[in-house]
Formats: structure tokens, C-alpha cells, sequence
């Protein structure tokens, strides 16, 4: 369906009924009246395919023994959960997801993780004998 096919009269109905159960300010309005337009012009119509990704490196390459890659911008450090949440504004799920990985993919460099668990099990952390 195309915005010049679309009825007018359908657009002010629902306008109506939204302004009827929400409350809306006078500058709010025309937005909302343009969005719904928008909308029932796109009814029936394929959506828009997303973005095609390219991956800065492979997925398998992407995670060594002592440092990880970020897929987004190439960036290696030895662990990504504050890289991709301050330059990507991504947590983990949401770069999992966004590439299509595993749950239990790895953020963090094996050899980082084991560096930190040892520290820890050094100062007295974990389960006691």
C-alpha cells in the first residue's frame, strides 16, 4: 500500500482513538499523526533487509588464548564487555546477538580468565576446603 493510497479518514480514527486513551501535548501531534500515515503506507509491504555486516576478522579468528577481537571496529584486548558497551553502546547479549553468536561465545581471553581466577583463588576467594 502506498501514503497516497492510504485513507485519510482511517489515519484520523486512529488518531482519535490513540488521543482518546493516552495523553498527548499539542507539539506531539503532527508526529504522531505522521508516524501512523507512515505506517499503514508500509502495510503489506516487505520489510527493508538490514544492514549486511562484515566482520572486522573471522568469527573463529576472533578469539585467541590471550586476547579477543571486537568484530565491529577490529579492536584486540583482553577482554571486549567494556570496549563494546562504551565505543559500540552494545552489551554482551546484544553484540552476541547482533552477529549471530553462540550464547557461551567468549568476551574475555581464556588466558585473562585463568590469570584472574588464580589471583583470586590466591588472596582466598572460592569455595573453602
Amino acid at each position: 500500500m502506498n501514503t497516497e493510497e492510504v485513507n485519510p479518514h482511517l489515519t484520523a480514527k486512529i488518531v482519535a482513538s490513540y488521543v482518546a486513551h493516552h495523553r498527548l501535548g499539542p507539539d506531539q501531534l503532527p508526529d504522531l499523526i505522521t508516524s501512523i500515515h507512515r505506517a499503514m503506507g508500509q502495510l503489506g509491504r516487505r520489510p527493508q533487509p538490514d544492514e549486511v555486516l562484515i566482520p572486522a576478522v573471522s568469527i573463529q579468528r576472533s578469539v585467541r588464548r590471550d586476547f579477543v577481537i571486537c568484530l565491529e571496529c577490529g579492536y584486540r584486548g583482553k577482554t571486549l564487555t567494556r570496549h563494546i558497551a562504551v565505543r559500540h553502546g552494545l552489551s554482551g547479549d546484544e553484540y552476541r546477538q547482533r552477529w549471530g553468536l553462540r550464547s557461551g561465545h567468549l568476551l574475555t581471553a581464556a588466558a585473562y580468565s585463568e590469570q584472574r581466577s588464580s589471583m583470586a583463588k590466591a588472596r582466598g576467594f572460592g569455595p573453602k576446603p
